[in-house]
Formats: C-alpha cells, sequence, structure tokens
C-alpha cells in the first residue's frame, strides 16, 4: 500500500468514526425515554458530547479501529463486529474527555483544541466537573449497550477501570510534584517525570486502545499483552516529550492549545533537562520565575 492510498484508508476510517458519533449516542437517552423529567439533563449530556467529543483528530478512536483491522481475522470482521469497534473507539475518546475537561479546570487552562476549555464558556465554571462524570458515565452505558454479549466484555470493563486508576495515580503525581505557588525545584527530576507520565497519560492514551483490540479479537495470552505494553509505554514517552516541547514552543494556532507548563510549575521535561545542565545562577533564575504568571517571567524561562 502507497502513501495515497495509506491516506485514503485513514481519511475512510475517521469519516466513519465521525459518522458512527451520531448512531451510537442516539441510543444514549433511550433508556429515558420514560421519564421526561430528564429531558433537561439529555439536552446538557448532548450538549457536553458535542462539544468535548466530537471535535478533535480522534486519534484514540482511531488506533482501536486501526488495531481491530491488524488483529481480528478478516471473516470475523462483520458489521456487528465493526460497529462494536466503533463504539470502544468512542469509548476511549470518551475516556480521554473526561480526562481532559478536569485537567482543564485543574491547570486553569485557556484553551483545548483550538477552543477555549468548557469550564471556560460564560457561566459554566465549575459545573464542568459534573460535565467531565457524564462523560465518563457514557462509557459504561456504551459498552453494555453494544459489547455486553460479548466474551471479552468483562475484560474490557476491567481495562477501562484499571487504566482509569492509572490515569488518576498519574494525576495525584502530577499535582502533588508541582503545588501551585510552591517551587520546589529538587522535585523535577527524570525519576519523577518518568512515573508521571506512564501512568498519567501513557496507559490510558497508548496502551488502552491497542488492549481493547486485542480482546476483541481474541487474544489472551500475558506475554502479548506485556510486549505491546513494553512497546506503547516506550511510544508514549516520546510523544509526551514531544508535548511538552509544544508547550513552550508550539505554534498555538497549529497546537490547538495555549501552552501553560511554566506558569502550573508542572514538571515537564523541559525543564528536568534545564536543571540538569544548569549552572547556579540559572537555576536561581528558575527558582525565582518558574510557576508565575507574568508574561516577562515565563519569557525569562523560556530563553534558558
Amino acid at each position: 500500500m502507497n502513501g495515497d492510498q495509506k491516506s485514503d484508508v485513514y481519511t475512510q476510517e475517521k469519516q466513519d468514526v465521525v459518522q458512527h458519533f451520531s448512531q451510537i449516542f442516539s441510543v444514549l437517552p433511550e433508556d429515558e425515554m420514560g421519564h421526561p423529567e430528564t429531558g433537561d439533563a439529555i439536552a446538557r449530556l448532548r450538549e457536553v458530547l458535542e462539544y468535548n467529543a466530537i471535535e478533535g483528530k480522534h486519534h484514540w478512536g482511531l488506533t482501536v479501529l486501526a488495531a481491530f483491522w491488524e488483529l481480528v481475522e478478516p471473516k470475523k470482521q462483520d458489521a456487528d463486529s465493526l460497529q462494536q469497534a466503533l463504539t470502544v473507539g468512542w469509548c476511549v475518546e470518551l475516556l480521554q474527555a473526561f480526562f481532559l475537561v478536569t485537567d482543564d479546570v485543574m491547570d486553569s487552562s485557556l484553551t483545548r483544541g483550538g477552543q477555549i476549555c468548557w469550564y471556560q464558556k460564560p457561566g459554566m465554571g465549575l459545573d464542568a466537573i459534573n460535565d467531565a462524570i457524564l462523560l465518563e458515565a457514557c462509557i459504561y452505558h456504551l459498552l453494555k449497550l453494544d459489547c455486553r454479549e460479548q466474551p471479552y466484555y468483562l475484560n474490557l470493563i476491567e481495562l477501562f477501570l484499571q487504566s482509569s486508576y492509572q490515569t488518576e495515580i498519574g494525576q495525584t503525581l502530577d499535582l502533588i510534584t508541582a503545588p501551585q505557588g510552591n517551587v520546589d525545584l529538587g522535585r523535577f527530576t527524570e525519576k519523577r517525570y518518568k512515573p508521571i507520565v506512564k501512568y498519567k497519560t501513557a496507559f490510558c492514551s497508548f496502551y488502552l486502545p491497542v488492549a481493547a483490540a486485542m480482546y476483541m479479537a481474541g487474544i489472551d495470552g500475558e506475554k502479548e499483552y506485556a510486549n505491546a505494553k513494553k512497546i506503547l509505554l516506550e511510544m508514549e514517552e516520546f510523544f509526551q516529550i514531544q508535548d511538552d516541547y509544544l508547550d513552550l514552543f508550539g505554534d498555538p494556532s497549529v497546537t490547538g492549545k495555549v501552552g501553560t507548563d511554566i506558569q502550573d510549575n508542572k514538571c515537564s521535561w523541559l525543564v528536568v533537562q534545564s536543571l540538569q545542565r544548569s549552572t547556579p545562577e540559572q537555576r536561581q533564575i528558575l527558582k525565582e520565575n518558574y510557576s508565575q504568571k507574568e508574561a516577562e517571567k515565563v519569557v525569562r524561562v523560556k530563553a534558558l
């Protein structure tokens, strides 16, 4: 398959994922049809989904679909199994949306995916936390609707729950390493950076979509999952290092977000590397300017 053919396949798969959105999310309110008193809540849910899930590149959902095509035997790739793969892909997207909405609140972020963060919308504020919980709740509702009768259903439930737990552990490491208003440069080490990356993003962003497709393909060997995890976690570390760089030096019109790692006192790859190479004078500059909101102080840190 040449480059143009691969591009065509990718474009078609992305269209499939996006088109499946309206199909699977049309069933979400069906259980509430006999309860008209929940109508306002269902309308809110639709708004939350459309703003935080439908927009974006859908890399995580596409990863599930691509792994499904590669791992599931061709004779088993029928319409029903494809529908289930698309649903699982959207469940991964929803889990990511849940974490991103809450992460934006915790980090006081301004933009996400080229638009203002959900909690930043007029009149929204901390109501966004409840909206994020709605996004997470949809995951298990959708898995039950489309995958309950499948032999891999329990494995998927456990995989999503475990990925959520691991991500929350990583988020906790991130928060306690970089408390607001308390700059402790001694915390910013590779020894701390690597587990933050591993737990906060690697399991959910890289391992989850591939492992989900492996379960759907009937793969049950522990060795296969261990090998996949080893490779995918290394891929995620590279991705996160790149993301840290783009947070500081990326063009917001391209990345879709305004970076705030410096202002948020984050243990990013760049500050870890800077501390390893800094002179005592440069370390003092970091101490005085890191985790500060003033533009001139951010510029000083970038200059290092």
